[in-house]
Order: C-alpha cells, then structure tokens, then sequence
C-alpha cells in the first residue's frame, strides 16, 4: 500500500477518534482504513493505537508518531500549495509602507510601470517616516533604509545605499574643499535633525574604522528634501543618501567630497512578515523593485 496514504489514514483515524469517522473525511470505507493502518503498525513494528469495542485511544508509540506524521503531512501540503501558488498570476490589493522622500524621488516613477506590469494587482501605498508595525497595521510589506534592527521579518536587499558628503560647486571655492574628516569642523554643515547624534556624522578612517566627527552649522532640518536645497543653494555641505542627490551629481550642481571616508554598510531593503511561502503580489513587487533598482542603482552611477 502506499505509504503517504498510510499515514494520512493513521491521522484522521487518530484526530478523530474513529475509524468511521476517519473514513468518511477521506472518502473511503473503514475496512479499506483499517487496512492502511494495519500495513503501516505492520511496516514499523509497533502497536500505534490501543483498540478496544468501546475506545480507541493512542499508544506511547502513537502519539509520538502521530506528531511527527502531522507535521510531515503539514510540510507536503505546504509545499503542493508553494508550485501552486508560484503558478499563480499577482493579484489582489497589495498593502505598502515605504518612506516619504525615497517614494517620492523613486517609488513613484516606478509604480505605474508596476502597475502596467500586473494589472490584477492594486496598490494601496501608505508613506511615512515611522517605524510600522507590518502585522499589527495590516501591510503586506514594507521598503526600509538603513540598517536594520533584529526582527521576525524577513528582508530583502532592494539596492545599496551609499551616503555622501557634497556642497554646491559656490561653496565649495568660497570655503575650500574638506580633505580629511578633521577639516569638516571648519565649515558649516546642514545638520539632520532625525539623527539620534545630530551634531555628529559618522564616518570611517584611514584604516576603515568608524570615526565620529563633530560638526557645526547654522540649519537643522528633519527632512532631506530640505537639506538637499539648502546645499544647493550653497549654505553648506550635507551628507545625505545618493539616492536623494545623484541627479544633482550628475548635473554638477553638487559636488561630492571625502567620499574615501564614507562608511558602506547600508541598503534599502523590502521586509515582509516570514512566511514560508510568499504570496505571488508580494513576490511580485519585491522581485520588480530588485530589478528595478539593483546592485547599481541608477542614481549611483555618477561620481
């Protein structure tokens, strides 16, 4: 006899108490069930259930193996329901959390050819700046940036983040360009007002080791848009993303400095709650921000 149905026919029989019972959820007849546990206590060389005209109860033997088969059944319907799921088109309302300022300078564009791409999936974006919680909220997933902080969550690294230190190329010939991390406190910074150190940027030093170097400057903001425009318009360097100033980069209208101190250690990453099996929608998204941005971003590929 088959040995998978075997065990199945051993669960039902000790889930439900009966062999009846048993046979009438499998579709089947109780002799036929009878018979596959028979082969299957024969096969192992055990007595699994105790059987008596009034009860049928589980052996010592039995209820161990009656764990081990739950979960093996478990596992092999988790894994008919994976091809089955991969086989599947995205679709449905797919619920993002994402960051304010990333969405707007690179999610944005990127939607609608997402949306173009899977027209059976609807997006439901919420943005912000606050740590969500993805299970309590109800979000499918979430873009995140920085480094991130143990969880249950499972992540996904979208692209590297490469933070800069740039100026306008005004500021930088009225006040010179900083060569060493020390030369920063003689100029003004645009201090980012988010950060747990505000007056202080973390850079590497010679040796690659983490350096933590005070700065001074006459604006805080707790925005990078606002920073952005304000090195702009040459009131002083800002260290900041690539991804907010590579345009800026490219155009010449910043100038990037010290970028052999810069640390290398972040990324924007797509975390969603762990889940053995992802559901096509997410898979889908995740899979076209990958692509989409990648380990060379666009905005990276400038100096």
């Amino acid at each position: 006899m088959d040995r998978l149905a075997n065990m199945e026919a051993f669960a039902r029989v000790a889930d439900t108490g009966s062999f009846s019972e048993a046979a009438r959820r499998l579709g089947t007849s109780k002799s036929l069930v009878s018979r596959q546990v028979a082969a299957l206590e024969a096969e192992l060389g055990v007595r699994l259930l105790h059987r008596t005209t009034r009860s049928l109860t589980l052996t010592e033997e039995g209820r161990g193996y009656h764990a081990e088969v739950v979960r093996i059944l478990a596992e092999i319907q988790d894994a008919n329901l994976s091809v089955s799921r991969m086989q599947a088109a995205p679709r449905g309302r797919l619920k993002v959390n994402a960051p304010m300022s990333f969405s707007f300078l690179h999610l944005a564009p990127a939607i609608p050819d997402f949306l173009r791409r899977y027209p059976e999936v609807d997006l439901d974006m919420t943005l912000n700046d606050r740590y969500v919680d993805l299970m309590e909220e109800g979000f499918d997933l979430a873009v995140r940036i920085g480094r991130l902080a143990d969880s249950s969550l499972v992540a996904r690294k979208l692209a590297p983040i490469r933070p800069m230190i740039c100026a306008s190329p005004g500021y930088l010939k009225q006040h010179g360009v900083p060569q060493t991390p020390d030369d920063l406190r003689r100029h003004l910074c645009l201090c980012n007002s988010t950060n747990a150190l505000i007056d202080e940027w973390r850079l590497i030093d010679d040796d690659g080791r983490p350096l933590m170097v005070q700065i001074k400057g006459r604006l805080r903001a707790n925005n990078g848009d606002t920073l952005r425009v304000a090195a702009l318009q040459g009131l002083g360097l800002v260290y900041l993303p690539s991804f907010f100033v590579g345009g800026d980069l490219q155009a010449g209208t910043l100038v990037s400095v010290l970028s052999g101190y810069m640390p290398q250690d972040t990324a924007i990453y797509a975390v969603y709650p762990h889940s053995r099996h992802l559901l096509p929608k997410v898979r889908a998204f995740v899979d076209f921000l990958a692509e989409r941005f990648g380990p060379r971003p666009y905005w990276d590929l400038v100096e």
